[in-house]
Order: structure tokens, then sequence, then C-alpha cells
């Protein structure tokens, strides 16, 4: 499986849309479309802080994560906030999940983030856990 990760840009909106209506749909939560438009407005809209990124699996999206970049009380530098993060179910097993913290990594570092953060303990145990294989040269940390 060739697999790359990317920035969403404007032509990908029926992809995204295809992908967060198995999001919503695993998720159980109902939202509207003025919401759902809204979202991906905020998305590609280059002053905003939200960032999606783009899983592509052998030429097809097949994930995402929104994170953004927020200012926190108890760190020097910004923090990425991971928002979402999806597989669409054909690909699950194959790495991409993995390869979308990879590249939030990666982003981070370039940003100079001081780290991901994700809202709960059991996502940043998850998270933990994801990057445990970093623990020997990474200057990133994953808090709850």
């Amino acid at each position: 499986m060739a697999l790359s990760i990317r920035a969403a840009t404007a032509g990908d909106e029926t992809h995204w849309r295809r992908l967060w209506a198995g999001y919503v749909s695993f998720s159980g939560t109902e939202l509207a479309e003025d919401i759902i438009s809204l979202t991906w407005s905020r998305l590609i809209d280059p002053a905003a802080p939200l960032l999606a990124r783009l899983a592509i699996a052998d030429g097809k999206p097949v994930g995402f994560a929104i994170c953004q970049e927020q200012l926190a009380t108890f760190f020097r530098r910004p923090i990425c906030y991971i928002e979402d993060l999806y597989v669409d179910p054909s690909a699950r097993g194959r790495g991409v999940a993995g390869a979308m913290i990879d590249d939030l990594i990666a982003l981070c570092q370039a940003s100079d983030w001081d780290r991901l953060y994700w809202y709960t303990e059991r996502e940043n145990t998850v998270a933990r856990r994801l990057y445990d294989r970093y623990s020997a040269t990474a200057t990133m940390s994953v808090t709850s």
C-alpha cells in the first residue's frame, strides 16, 4: 500500500465529506449541514487555526486528522491539539493512524510546537503507545 499524508486542499471537499460522514456515523454524532459546511470552510481557510491532514493510500483518501495550534498556559510554545482523527474501515490495521501521528509529530517539530495534545486521558494513553518508538530520540511528549 502506497501511503502519503498531505494537507487538505479545496479540491478535497468531496473526499473529506465522505470520510467525515463515516467519522460522525462511527462516533454516533449528528451534525447539521451548515455545521459541516462551516467546518470545511474553516479547514481550508489559511487564517483559521484549524488544519486538516489527509491520508492517501493507493491514490484514495482513507483518513484525516484535524488539529489546531493553541497557546497553552503551562507551555512556553504553542501546542498542537488534535481535534479529530479518523481512518476509513477499509484501511484500518494498515498503519494509517500511525502514519498520521508520525506526520503530526513532524509537523509539530517543523512548527516548533511544544507537543501534541488530545482531549482525554484515554486518547493520550493511546497516543503514548503510538509514540513509544520515539522515546529515545523525540523532543516531543504527549500530556494529558
